[in-house]
């Protein structure tokens, strides 16, 4: 009898403890990220983000990284529900907010946004004896895939001048193969949207002289008119070899997104966490040096999750 009770009295505090370990674990939050090829910048960063929060944040946050097809298939997947959390281009995210451009007609709103994360700016590669936007008319550009981002924003800027793909010999190549081909000669230019240093333009560098063509102020405020995602920005001279001046430029954010069915405090946990341990996810990722309150808030045109809405407020940011 008396090892019956104490078999009972073992069970019963093994039922106890579990339960209390149950409920502990309740209050943690899953999040599924997806974020882009694995030897891109987005899983990457996005993989540093993860393993410092589910080291501080443990008792709150579960984060794990999918990659993935980045930007538009990351807005679908956030849509259907496989994901609650991605990394997007902030223009792609408004084309699918508005459903323009590769969603035209199919908007999807069932997402907001979290963060800006860094800039993703729109290069613009021309041979050297291109020295503006509007020698373009008439010359060889390659403006990106047929499908990608980088095809609309070559689209949007050549519009600011007055220009179409009618006055250019439009071409639809990577980044890669586009600096090839500015370097055998077979086109003039390309667009390239990336953050600085890109791989390809430092590597055309090496072989090729080329120029970096500016957007000026007043067409930097005709882009922002029309499209509230673009933020104005400076490529520092040395950048690349043969670029010996500042370069002023437009860029597209690297931005977090959320589902709107994601709870508000793991929105909150999550915003608060990638700021309050800036430093280590610094020490990761080199992106990580660019998380700022500023930008955070910067070139973003769909509404904020509620979660951030509360952080930022806490923080003296009016996004609401």
């Amino acid at each position: 009898m008396k090892m019956k009770k104490t078999v009972a009295v073992v069970l019963a505090l093994v039922l106890v403890f579990g339960l209390a370990l149950s409920a502990c674990g309740s209050s943690t939050t899953t999040l599924t990220m997806a974020t882009g090829g694995t030897q891109g910048t987005y899983y990457g960063f996005s993989g540093v983000i993860a393993n410092v929060l589910n080291n501080k944040l443990a008792d709150k946050l579960s984060i794990n990284v999918e990659s993935t097809g980045a930007s538009q298939a990351n807005i679908q997947l956030v849509e259907t529900g496989a994901n609650n959390l991605a990394i997007v281009q902030n223009d792609v995210m408004s084309y699918a907010y508005n459903g323009t451009a590769m969603f035209d007609g199919k908007p999807v709103t069932n997402f907001s946004a979290v963060i800006s994360c860094y800039p993703e700016i729109v290069q613009i590669v021309a041979a050297s004896d291109i020295t503006q936007i509007s020698d373009l008319v008439g010359k060889t550009v390659s403006v990106g895939a047929s499908d990608s981002g980088t095809r609309y924003n070559a689209e949007q800027i050549l519009n600011a001048y007055g220009i179409t793909f009618d006055d250019i010999n439009v071409v639809y190549e990577s980044f890669g193969d586009s600096a090839d081909s500015l370097k055998n000669g077979t086109i003039d230019a390309c667009f390239q949207v990336a953050g600085i240093p890109t791989t390809a333009i430092t590597e055309l560098a090496t072989a090729f002289n080329f120029n970096l063509l500016a957007v000026d102020d007043e067409h930097v405020a005709a882009l922002q008119k029309d499209y509230g995602f673009y933020t104005k920005i400076t490529i520092p001279a040395g950048t690349y070899s043969c670029v010996n001046d500042d370069v002023q430029a437009v860029a597209v954010m690297a931005t977090i997104i959320a589902s709107n069915d994601l709870d508000e405090d793991a929105v909150y946990n999550f915003l608060k966490g990638l700021f309050d341990n800036k430093a280590e996810i610094a020490q990761g990722h080199v992106k990580g040096n660019e998380l700022d309150l500023d930008t955070a808030i910067s070139g973003i045109a769909i509404p904020f999750h509620k979660g951030a809405i509360k952080y930022y407020s806490e923080m003296g940011k009016s996004v609401g």
